[in-house]
Protein backbone atom coordinates (compact mmCIF):
# COMPACT_ATOMS: atom_id res chain seq x y z
CA UNK A 1 0.00 0.00 0.00
CA UNK A 2 1.26 3.40 -0.61
CA UNK A 3 -1.01 5.56 0.07
CA UNK A 4 0.02 8.38 1.74
CA UNK A 5 -3.11 10.08 3.44
CA UNK A 6 -3.72 9.48 6.62
CA UNK A 7 -6.96 7.58 8.17
CA UNK A 8 -8.13 10.54 10.10
CA UNK A 9 -7.84 14.41 9.54
CA UNK A 10 -6.95 15.95 12.57
CA UNK A 11 -8.85 19.36 13.32
CA UNK A 12 -9.63 22.12 15.95
CA UNK A 13 -9.91 20.48 19.64
CA UNK A 14 -9.13 16.99 18.38
CA UNK A 15 -5.73 18.20 16.96
CA UNK A 16 -4.83 20.36 19.77
CA UNK A 17 -5.73 17.53 23.01
CA UNK A 18 -3.72 15.17 20.37
CA UNK A 19 -0.78 17.56 19.70
CA UNK A 20 -0.75 18.58 23.72
CA UNK A 21 -0.64 15.06 24.87
CA UNK A 22 1.76 13.80 22.32
CA UNK A 23 4.34 16.84 22.82
CA UNK A 24 3.64 16.51 26.56
CA UNK A 25 4.86 12.74 26.78
CA UNK A 26 8.05 13.57 24.31
CA UNK A 27 8.81 16.84 27.40
CA UNK A 28 8.99 14.53 29.77
CA UNK A 29 10.98 11.58 27.89
CA UNK A 30 13.38 14.31 27.25
CA UNK A 31 13.77 15.90 30.48
CA UNK A 32 14.24 12.02 31.99
CA UNK A 33 16.68 11.59 29.62
CA UNK A 34 18.42 14.93 30.56
CA UNK A 35 18.14 15.66 34.20
CA UNK A 36 19.69 12.30 35.77
CA UNK A 37 23.38 13.33 35.57
CA UNK A 38 22.61 15.59 38.88
CA UNK A 39 21.46 12.73 41.15
CA UNK A 40 24.84 10.73 40.02
CA UNK A 41 26.76 11.32 43.04
CA UNK A 42 23.42 10.44 45.15
CA UNK A 43 23.39 7.29 43.46
CA UNK A 44 27.38 6.52 43.90
CA UNK A 45 26.77 6.95 46.98
CA UNK A 46 23.42 5.07 48.05
CA UNK A 47 24.51 1.84 45.87
CA UNK A 48 28.47 1.79 46.78
CA UNK A 49 29.61 2.72 42.69
CA UNK A 50 32.24 4.32 41.19
CA UNK A 51 31.37 7.09 39.01
CA UNK A 52 32.56 4.92 35.89
CA UNK A 53 29.48 2.52 36.68
CA UNK A 54 27.17 5.00 37.34
CA UNK A 55 27.89 6.57 33.96
CA UNK A 56 26.31 3.28 32.46
CA UNK A 57 23.23 5.05 33.12
CA UNK A 58 23.96 7.61 29.98
CA UNK A 59 25.89 4.81 28.35
CA UNK A 60 23.17 2.28 28.31
CA UNK A 61 20.43 4.98 27.87
CA UNK A 62 22.24 5.90 24.26
CA UNK A 63 23.18 2.63 23.19
CA UNK A 64 19.92 1.40 23.45
CA UNK A 65 18.22 4.64 21.76
CA UNK A 66 19.63 4.64 19.18
CA UNK A 67 19.39 0.75 18.40
CA UNK A 68 15.30 1.35 18.86
CA UNK A 69 15.49 4.58 16.29
CA UNK A 70 15.50 2.40 12.90
CA UNK A 71 12.96 0.04 14.51
CA UNK A 72 10.20 3.28 14.34
CA UNK A 73 9.23 3.37 11.10
CA UNK A 74 8.66 -0.55 10.97
CA UNK A 75 6.47 -0.42 14.92
CA UNK A 76 4.72 2.73 13.50
CA UNK A 77 3.33 0.86 10.13
CA UNK A 78 2.62 -2.22 12.11
CA UNK A 79 1.21 -1.48 15.30
CA UNK A 80 -0.55 1.46 15.02
CA UNK A 81 0.02 4.74 16.80
CA UNK A 82 -2.21 4.57 19.38
CA UNK A 83 -1.37 0.79 20.44
CA UNK A 84 1.88 2.59 19.96
CA UNK A 85 2.35 5.48 22.16
CA UNK A 86 0.62 3.51 24.86
CA UNK A 87 3.00 1.10 24.83
CA UNK A 88 6.23 3.39 24.96
CA UNK A 89 4.44 5.44 27.94
CA UNK A 90 3.44 1.93 29.92
CA UNK A 91 7.06 1.21 28.97
CA UNK A 92 8.06 4.20 29.97
CA UNK A 93 6.00 4.41 33.33
CA UNK A 94 7.22 0.49 34.37
CA UNK A 95 10.70 1.78 33.69
CA UNK A 96 10.13 4.33 35.89
CA UNK A 97 8.70 2.44 38.95
CA UNK A 98 11.04 -0.13 38.56
CA UNK A 99 14.29 2.76 39.65
CA UNK A 100 12.24 3.66 42.42
CA UNK A 101 11.55 0.16 44.04
CA UNK A 102 15.10 -0.69 43.27
CA UNK A 103 17.33 -2.52 45.48
CA UNK A 104 20.46 -2.54 43.52
CA UNK A 105 22.09 -0.23 40.67
CA UNK A 106 21.82 -3.87 38.59
CA UNK A 107 18.20 -3.35 38.65
CA UNK A 108 17.80 0.31 38.06
CA UNK A 109 20.01 -0.19 34.83
CA UNK A 110 17.14 -2.91 34.18
CA UNK A 111 14.35 0.39 34.39
CA UNK A 112 16.44 2.72 33.02
CA UNK A 113 16.81 0.77 29.56
CA UNK A 114 13.34 -0.42 29.57
CA UNK A 115 12.80 3.46 29.88
CA UNK A 116 15.35 4.09 26.97
CA UNK A 117 13.69 1.86 24.62
CA UNK A 118 10.82 3.92 25.06
CA UNK A 119 12.43 6.64 23.96
CA UNK A 120 14.13 5.13 21.35
CA UNK A 121 11.14 4.66 19.62
CA UNK A 122 9.10 7.96 20.83
CA UNK A 123 11.62 10.61 19.55
CA UNK A 124 12.00 9.96 15.31
CA UNK A 125 8.11 8.72 15.93
CA UNK A 126 6.35 12.19 17.33
CA UNK A 127 8.27 13.76 14.34
CA UNK A 128 7.13 11.41 11.74
CA UNK A 129 3.30 11.88 13.17
CA UNK A 130 3.78 15.56 13.41
CA UNK A 131 5.04 16.21 9.89
CA UNK A 132 1.98 13.66 8.62
CA UNK A 133 -0.76 15.11 9.92
CA UNK A 134 0.29 18.60 9.20
CA UNK A 135 0.38 20.09 5.11
CA UNK A 136 3.11 20.44 3.84
CA UNK A 137 2.94 24.25 3.68
CA UNK A 138 2.17 24.89 7.80
CA UNK A 139 5.18 21.99 8.80
CA UNK A 140 7.46 25.02 9.69
CA UNK A 141 5.27 26.15 12.55
CA UNK A 142 4.02 22.67 13.72
CA UNK A 143 7.88 21.56 13.98
CA UNK A 144 8.79 25.09 15.83
CA UNK A 145 6.30 24.37 18.67
CA UNK A 146 7.78 20.82 18.96
CA UNK A 147 11.46 22.82 19.33
CA UNK A 148 9.94 24.75 21.82
CA UNK A 149 8.97 21.76 23.89
CA UNK A 150 12.09 20.09 23.36
CA UNK A 151 14.28 23.47 24.12
CA UNK A 152 12.04 24.18 27.13
CA UNK A 153 12.69 20.19 28.35
CA UNK A 154 16.56 21.10 27.99
CA UNK A 155 16.27 23.86 29.79
CA UNK A 156 13.64 22.62 32.86
CA UNK A 157 15.42 19.07 32.75
CA UNK A 158 18.21 20.27 35.44
CA UNK A 159 15.35 22.79 37.41
CA UNK A 160 12.82 20.70 37.59
CA UNK A 161 15.22 18.09 39.18
CA UNK A 162 17.43 20.47 41.66
CA UNK A 163 13.98 21.68 43.23
CA UNK A 164 12.24 17.86 43.63
CA UNK A 165 16.10 17.18 45.05
CA UNK A 166 15.78 20.13 47.20
CA UNK A 167 12.87 18.53 48.97
CA UNK A 168 13.27 15.11 49.12
CA UNK A 169 15.68 12.17 47.89
CA UNK A 170 16.34 10.68 44.37
CA UNK A 171 12.60 8.81 44.44
CA UNK A 172 11.19 12.25 44.36
CA UNK A 173 12.36 12.47 41.17
CA UNK A 174 11.06 8.95 39.96
CA UNK A 175 8.03 9.29 41.86
CA UNK A 176 7.44 12.57 39.34
CA UNK A 177 8.07 10.67 36.02
CA UNK A 178 5.59 8.11 37.37
CA UNK A 179 2.76 10.11 37.84
CA UNK A 180 2.83 12.35 35.00
CA UNK A 181 3.33 9.05 32.57
CA UNK A 182 0.67 7.24 34.12
CA UNK A 183 -1.59 10.82 33.93
CA UNK A 184 -0.72 10.92 30.35
CA UNK A 185 -1.97 6.84 29.67
CA UNK A 186 -5.57 7.40 31.28
CA UNK A 187 -5.52 10.87 28.73
CA UNK A 188 -4.27 8.86 25.43
CA UNK A 189 -6.62 6.43 25.46
CA UNK A 190 -9.12 10.05 25.11
CA UNK A 191 -6.47 12.44 22.77
CA UNK A 192 -4.44 9.69 20.67
CA UNK A 193 -5.79 8.30 17.36
CA UNK A 194 -4.50 6.20 14.64
CA UNK A 195 -3.58 8.40 12.16
CA UNK A 196 -1.42 6.70 9.56
CA UNK A 197 -2.53 4.24 7.39
CA UNK A 198 -1.44 1.07 8.47
CA UNK A 199 0.70 -0.88 6.16
CA UNK A 200 1.85 -4.59 7.80
CA UNK A 201 4.59 -6.21 6.72
CA UNK A 202 7.28 -8.94 7.91
CA UNK A 203 9.67 -7.78 10.58
CA UNK A 204 13.41 -8.74 9.75
CA UNK A 205 15.06 -10.57 12.61
CA UNK A 206 18.44 -10.32 10.81
CA UNK A 207 18.21 -6.59 9.96
CA UNK A 208 17.47 -5.90 13.70
CA UNK A 209 20.56 -8.13 14.75
CA UNK A 210 22.71 -5.74 12.40
CA UNK A 211 21.34 -2.82 14.31
CA UNK A 212 23.62 -3.91 17.19
CA UNK A 213 26.30 -2.28 14.86
CA UNK A 214 24.96 1.24 15.91
CA UNK A 215 25.46 0.38 19.03
CA UNK A 216 28.69 -0.83 18.81
CA UNK A 217 30.61 2.28 17.32
CA UNK A 218 28.67 4.79 19.81
CA UNK A 219 30.53 2.31 22.56
CA UNK A 220 33.54 3.01 21.13
CA UNK A 221 33.08 6.61 20.23
CA UNK A 222 32.09 7.49 23.62
CA UNK A 223 35.26 5.25 25.34
CA UNK A 224 37.70 8.01 23.61
CA UNK A 225 39.90 9.43 25.67
CA UNK A 226 38.67 7.51 28.72
CA UNK A 227 41.82 6.33 30.72
CA UNK A 228 42.35 2.45 30.87
CA UNK A 229 40.24 1.74 27.43
CA UNK A 230 40.97 -1.93 26.59
CA UNK A 231 41.58 -0.59 22.58
CA UNK A 232 42.34 -4.30 21.33
CA UNK A 233 38.52 -5.12 22.34
CA UNK A 234 37.81 -1.61 21.05
CA UNK A 235 39.28 -1.87 17.72
CA UNK A 236 37.55 -5.44 17.30
CA UNK A 237 34.22 -4.25 18.39
CA UNK A 238 34.70 -1.10 15.95
CA UNK A 239 35.73 -3.53 12.92
CA UNK A 240 32.50 -6.06 13.74
CA UNK A 241 30.02 -3.07 14.36
CA UNK A 242 31.41 -1.22 11.13
CA UNK A 243 30.51 -4.29 9.02
CA UNK A 244 27.39 -4.98 10.57
CA UNK A 245 26.31 -1.51 9.95
CA UNK A 246 27.37 -2.11 5.99
CA UNK A 247 25.90 -5.19 5.80
CA UNK A 248 22.42 -3.90 7.00
CA UNK A 249 22.69 -1.07 4.42
CA UNK A 250 23.18 -3.47 2.31
CA UNK A 251 20.50 -5.44 3.21
CA UNK A 252 17.37 -2.33 3.21
CA UNK A 253 18.59 -1.83 -0.82
CA UNK A 254 17.78 -5.51 -1.04
CA UNK A 255 14.59 -6.38 0.68
CA UNK A 256 11.63 -5.93 -1.09
CA UNK A 257 10.34 -4.10 2.25
CA UNK A 258 13.14 -3.34 4.42
CA UNK A 259 13.23 -2.41 7.82
CA UNK A 260 14.48 1.00 7.15
CA UNK A 261 13.60 2.44 3.97
CA UNK A 262 17.38 3.56 3.07
CA UNK A 263 16.28 4.81 -0.32
CA UNK A 264 15.56 7.81 1.09
CA UNK A 265 19.05 8.92 0.78
CA UNK A 266 18.99 9.00 -2.62
CA UNK A 267 17.15 12.53 -2.36
CA UNK A 268 19.75 15.71 -2.43
CA UNK A 269 17.91 18.17 0.40
CA UNK A 270 17.85 15.12 2.41
CA UNK A 271 21.58 14.40 2.53
CA UNK A 272 21.76 18.00 3.40
CA UNK A 273 19.31 17.66 5.99
CA UNK A 274 20.37 14.92 7.61
CA UNK A 275 24.24 16.85 8.11
CA UNK A 276 22.59 20.00 9.01
CA UNK A 277 20.51 18.81 11.48
CA UNK A 278 23.54 17.00 12.80
CA UNK A 279 26.14 19.68 13.07
CA UNK A 280 23.81 22.02 14.33
CA UNK A 281 23.03 19.70 17.15
CA UNK A 282 26.97 19.11 17.78
CA UNK A 283 27.05 22.60 18.42
CA UNK A 284 24.23 22.64 20.87
CA UNK A 285 25.27 19.32 22.76
CA UNK A 286 29.06 20.20 23.12
CA UNK A 287 27.39 23.32 24.19
CA UNK A 288 25.70 22.03 26.97
CA UNK A 289 28.68 19.88 27.75
CA UNK A 290 32.14 21.88 27.46
CA UNK A 291 30.73 25.12 28.52
CA UNK A 292 29.37 24.03 32.12
CA UNK A 293 33.63 21.99 32.21
CA UNK A 294 34.56 26.03 31.25
CA UNK A 295 32.13 27.64 33.94
CA UNK A 296 33.81 25.36 36.65
CA UNK A 297 37.30 24.96 35.85
CA UNK A 298 38.56 28.31 34.67
CA UNK A 299 35.61 30.85 35.90
CA UNK A 300 35.43 28.69 39.38
CA UNK A 301 31.50 28.91 39.83
CA UNK A 302 30.08 26.44 41.63
CA UNK A 303 27.96 23.34 39.85
CA UNK A 304 25.05 25.00 40.57
CA UNK A 305 25.59 28.07 39.16
CA UNK A 306 26.97 26.81 35.99
CA UNK A 307 24.01 24.45 35.88
CA UNK A 308 21.66 27.89 36.15
CA UNK A 309 24.26 29.47 33.19
CA UNK A 310 22.63 27.29 30.78
CA UNK A 311 19.04 28.50 31.63
CA UNK A 312 19.28 31.56 29.26
CA UNK A 313 20.29 29.82 26.22
CA UNK A 314 18.06 27.17 26.25
CA UNK A 315 14.97 29.42 26.85
CA UNK A 316 16.57 31.44 23.97
CA UNK A 317 16.44 28.67 21.79
CA UNK A 318 12.76 27.63 23.01
CA UNK A 319 11.73 30.81 22.37
CA UNK A 320 13.07 31.04 18.80
CA UNK A 321 11.96 27.75 17.54
CA UNK A 322 8.08 28.51 17.00
CA UNK A 323 9.50 31.81 15.46
CA UNK A 324 12.03 30.41 13.29
CA UNK A 325 9.19 28.09 11.68
CA UNK A 326 7.19 30.51 10.77
CA UNK A 327 10.17 32.50 9.07
CA UNK A 328 10.82 29.51 7.11
CA UNK A 329 7.35 28.88 5.47
CA UNK A 330 7.74 32.61 4.49
CA UNK A 331 11.45 33.41 2.92
CA UNK A 332 12.93 29.68 2.76
CA UNK A 333 14.52 26.91 4.80
CA UNK A 334 17.70 27.91 2.96
CA UNK A 335 17.69 31.26 3.95
CA UNK A 336 16.49 30.25 7.76
CA UNK A 337 19.59 27.59 8.08
CA UNK A 338 21.98 30.00 6.41
CA UNK A 339 21.20 32.33 9.25
CA UNK A 340 21.34 29.74 11.91
CA UNK A 341 24.51 28.51 10.96
CA UNK A 342 25.81 31.96 10.30
CA UNK A 343 24.87 32.87 13.91
CA UNK A 344 26.74 29.64 15.35
CA UNK A 345 29.94 30.12 13.19
CA UNK A 346 30.16 33.50 14.70
CA UNK A 347 29.62 31.81 18.03
CA UNK A 348 32.47 29.91 17.72
CA UNK A 349 34.48 32.45 15.65
CA UNK A 350 34.33 35.27 18.76
CA UNK A 351 35.30 32.06 21.14
CA UNK A 352 37.97 31.17 18.58
CA UNK A 353 39.45 34.98 18.18
CA UNK A 354 39.77 35.51 22.14
CA UNK A 355 42.03 33.45 23.58
CA UNK A 356 42.23 35.21 26.87
CA UNK A 357 39.68 34.21 30.01
CA UNK A 358 35.69 35.48 28.90
CA UNK A 359 33.86 36.23 31.89
CA UNK A 360 30.56 34.28 32.59
CA UNK A 361 27.96 37.39 31.39
CA UNK A 362 30.03 36.61 28.04
CA UNK A 363 30.38 33.45 27.79
CA UNK A 364 26.09 33.06 28.66
CA UNK A 365 25.21 35.58 25.64
CA UNK A 366 27.60 33.38 23.59
CA UNK A 367 25.82 30.08 24.30
CA UNK A 368 22.96 31.89 23.53
CA UNK A 369 23.72 32.98 20.27
CA UNK A 370 25.47 29.16 19.31
CA UNK A 371 21.66 27.91 20.60
CA UNK A 372 19.61 30.41 19.23
CA UNK A 373 21.82 29.69 15.82
CA UNK A 374 20.73 25.95 16.45
CA UNK A 375 16.77 27.13 16.43
CA UNK A 376 17.11 28.31 12.72
CA UNK A 377 18.83 24.96 11.85
CA UNK A 378 17.59 21.75 13.51
CA UNK A 379 13.93 21.52 13.15
CA UNK A 380 14.06 23.44 10.13
CA UNK A 381 16.29 20.84 8.39
CA UNK A 382 14.02 18.18 9.77
CA UNK A 383 11.22 19.38 8.01
CA UNK A 384 12.98 20.38 4.62
CA UNK A 385 14.01 16.54 4.96
CA UNK A 386 10.07 15.75 5.40
CA UNK A 387 9.35 18.48 2.89
CA UNK A 388 11.85 16.38 0.07
CA UNK A 389 10.63 12.90 0.99
CA UNK A 390 6.75 11.17 0.23
CA UNK A 391 4.53 10.77 3.01
CA UNK A 392 5.07 7.43 2.94
CA UNK A 393 8.69 7.57 3.61
CA UNK A 394 8.51 10.53 5.94
CA UNK A 395 8.65 7.94 8.93
CA UNK A 396 12.46 5.81 7.59
CA UNK A 397 13.52 9.88 7.05
CA UNK A 398 12.85 11.06 10.43
CA UNK A 399 14.28 7.82 11.93
CA UNK A 400 17.69 7.76 9.82
CA UNK A 401 17.82 11.94 10.38
CA UNK A 402 17.54 11.16 14.56
CA UNK A 403 20.05 7.69 14.33
CA UNK A 404 22.51 10.09 12.62
CA UNK A 405 22.21 12.83 14.97
CA UNK A 406 22.73 10.70 17.96
CA UNK A 407 25.72 9.34 16.53
CA UNK A 408 27.43 12.44 15.23
CA UNK A 409 26.64 14.14 18.46
CA UNK A 410 28.36 11.80 20.64
CA UNK A 411 30.89 11.53 18.79
CA UNK A 412 31.00 15.72 18.25
CA UNK A 413 31.06 15.43 22.29
CA UNK A 414 33.67 12.16 22.12
CA UNK A 415 36.25 14.65 20.01
CA UNK A 416 35.70 17.71 22.02
CA UNK A 417 36.38 16.12 25.26
CA UNK A 418 39.58 14.13 23.89
CA UNK A 419 41.02 17.57 22.55
CA UNK A 420 39.95 19.09 25.22
CA UNK A 421 42.07 17.03 27.85
CA UNK A 422 44.68 15.49 25.38
CA UNK A 423 45.78 20.01 24.59
CA UNK A 424 45.37 21.04 28.23
CA UNK A 425 47.74 18.04 29.61
CA UNK A 426 50.40 18.94 26.70
CA UNK A 427 50.37 22.33 28.38
CA UNK A 428 50.45 21.12 32.00
CA UNK A 429 53.57 18.71 31.14
CA UNK A 430 55.30 21.91 29.11
CA UNK A 431 55.13 23.33 32.31
CA UNK A 432 52.59 25.89 31.51
CA UNK A 433 50.59 27.33 34.21
CA UNK A 434 47.17 25.32 35.50
CA UNK A 435 45.15 28.63 34.50
CA UNK A 436 46.41 29.30 30.55
CA UNK A 437 47.02 25.45 30.36
CA UNK A 438 42.88 25.29 30.41
CA UNK A 439 42.41 28.06 28.26
CA UNK A 440 44.53 26.12 25.80
CA UNK A 441 42.60 23.34 25.78
CA UNK A 442 39.87 24.99 25.00
CA UNK A 443 40.77 27.40 22.52
CA UNK A 444 41.48 24.11 20.69
CA UNK A 445 38.11 23.31 21.00
CA UNK A 446 36.52 26.24 20.04
CA UNK A 447 38.46 26.41 17.01
CA UNK A 448 37.46 22.56 16.19
CA UNK A 449 34.37 23.56 16.23
CA UNK A 450 34.33 26.23 13.94
CA UNK A 451 35.59 24.34 10.98
CA UNK A 452 32.78 22.00 12.17
CA UNK A 453 30.50 24.65 11.51
CA UNK A 454 31.84 26.60 8.71
CA UNK A 455 31.60 23.09 6.99
CA UNK A 456 27.57 23.76 7.83
CA UNK A 457 27.63 27.01 6.15
CA UNK A 458 29.21 25.46 3.18
CA UNK A 459 26.48 22.62 3.06
CA UNK A 460 23.45 25.08 3.31
CA UNK A 461 24.80 27.52 0.92
CA UNK A 462 24.12 23.84 -1.46
CA UNK A 463 20.62 23.53 -0.53
CA UNK A 464 18.39 23.70 -3.20
CA UNK A 465 15.54 26.17 -2.46
CA UNK A 466 11.97 24.06 -3.14
CA UNK A 467 9.75 27.05 -2.18
CA UNK A 468 8.25 27.06 -5.94
CA UNK A 469 7.08 23.52 -5.47
CA UNK A 470 4.62 24.47 -2.48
Amino acid sequence: MTNSKTTITLAGRRRFWFIFTLLTGTWTMSISQSSLSTVYPTFMQDFGISASTVQWLTTGFMLTMVVMMPISPWLLNNIGFKKLFLTVLVLFDIGSIIIYFAPSFAVMMVGRLIKAAAVGVLFPSYQSILLTITPEAKRGSTMGVAGLVMGSALASGPIISGVVLKFTDWHGLFLVFITVATILIALSFVTIQDVMVSKPSKLDGLSIVMLLGFAGILYVVNEIGKPNVNWTFGWVLLIVSLLAVAYFTYRQFHLETPLLELRVLKTFNYDLAIFLTAISYIALIVVTIVFPLYYQGVLKVSPFISGLSLVPGAVFLSILNPLTGKLAEKIGYKQIMLIGMSMIVVGWLILALITTKLNLATMILIAALIEGGNAFVMMPAVTLGANSLPNQLISHGTAVITTVRQILGSAGVAIATLILSNVTAAQLKAGVPTLAANLHGYHAVFLTMLGVEIAGVILALLLRDERQKN
